[in-house]
């Protein structure tokens, strides 16, 4: 018998100000339609922004917001959250849940694609 467990982490992003001495203007993010699942292998770091969701950054530079079901608390997720991945190797909206190192978890009911307002 051959038991075999993987578990992708997704780290959170750093927002330390930055060295120089200018900070740089807040950006604003509007939610737009996007599709209902995100390949795993783009996942490259989440950031908590709001009390409902957490914010993910892609590879590529997009950002997508994922909105939890009810009283999911994010602070739950102030290091990172970790996926089961699934044969398809998509992460989905009504089908998948992140979890916490805490062992908490909550179900991502939608994901929003975030663009700066202009």
């Amino acid at each position: 018998m051959r038991i075999q467990r993987i578990i992708v982490r997704v780290p959170r992003m750093d927002v330390t100000p930055a060295s120089s001495s200018r900070a740089l203007p807040a950006i604003n993010w509007v939610e737009k339609r996007t599709d209902r699942c995100v390949p795993v292998t783009s996942l490259a770091a989440v950031s908590i922004t709001r009390a409902d969701s957490v914010d993910l950054m892609l590879a590529g530079g997009k950002r997508l917001r994922a909105r939890l079901e009810q009283d999911c608390p994010t602070l739950d997720f102030y290091s990172g959250f970790y996926l089961k991945p699934t044969a398809d190797g998509m992460v989905c909206a009504s089908r998948d849940s992140i979890r916490s190192r805490s062992g908490g978890q909550c179900r991502i009911s939608s994901f929003r694609m975030l663009v700066p307002s202009r």
